[in-house]
């Protein structure tokens, strides 16, 4: 499995009709697509599809025409998604419409491109699980975690009480051994 460590854009002309295609982590989705419809006014569609793993570690999906007839647009993005075993990841394609009716079978062929060229620009990094692990320290020693944890590329969080410091670090299974 993969995911993409930045949002890309692609753009695709298919028979007059314009499609731009952005691919994100999931966590940016709702801010990507508001910021998307205010500044593509004109724009037609704005079909979507993500793919992220809830708190249970199970797949969640979901997909939106947005106007377009029923499973031509979602579902095939959807699929490519899947297709290349991304998770947590969000892809939206908007549509200006150019005039020519693409027909079904015409419209699951151009969305499908459209999210293909994005994944295709798109940086993949591999998938790994990570587990959350909160350690106390003192204040004094923060900056020496600190500076660990950024040369061994372990992302972490902290939160201060009193004269101690909550660290939450996000480790896989790997960074677990290597940090004990």
């Amino acid at each position: 499995m993969y995911i993409i460590s930045n949002p890309c854009k692609a753009n695709l002309e298919i028979k007059k009709s314009n499609f731009i295609s952005y691919v994100c982590p999931f966590d940016d989705f709702k801010n990507t697509i508001s910021k998307l419809k205010s500044e593509h006014t004109k724009a037609v569609h704005f079909v979507y599809a993500y793919r992220y793993f809830n708190e249970f570690n199970q797949i969640v999906e979901d997909k939106s025409d947005d106007g377009e007839p029923k499973g031509t647009s979602g579902l095939p993005c959807l699929n490519v998604l899947r297709g290349f075993e991304l998770v947590n990841t969000a892809v939206i394609v908007v549509r200006y419409f150019g005039g020519i009716k693409l027909g079904k079978g015409g419209l699951v062929r151009a969305y499908t491109q459209a999210v293909k060229a994005v994944i295709n620009v798109a940086n993949l990094t591999s998938f790994n699980f990570k587990k959350n692990v909160d350690i106390t320290v003192k204040l004094s020693d923060l900056s020496r975690f600190e500076h660990f944890f950024k040369i061994k590329a372990i992302e972490f969080k902290r939160s201060f009480s009193d004269d101690k410091v909550i660290l939450t670090i996000f480790v896989d299974e790997n960074q677990i051994k290597e940090f004990e």
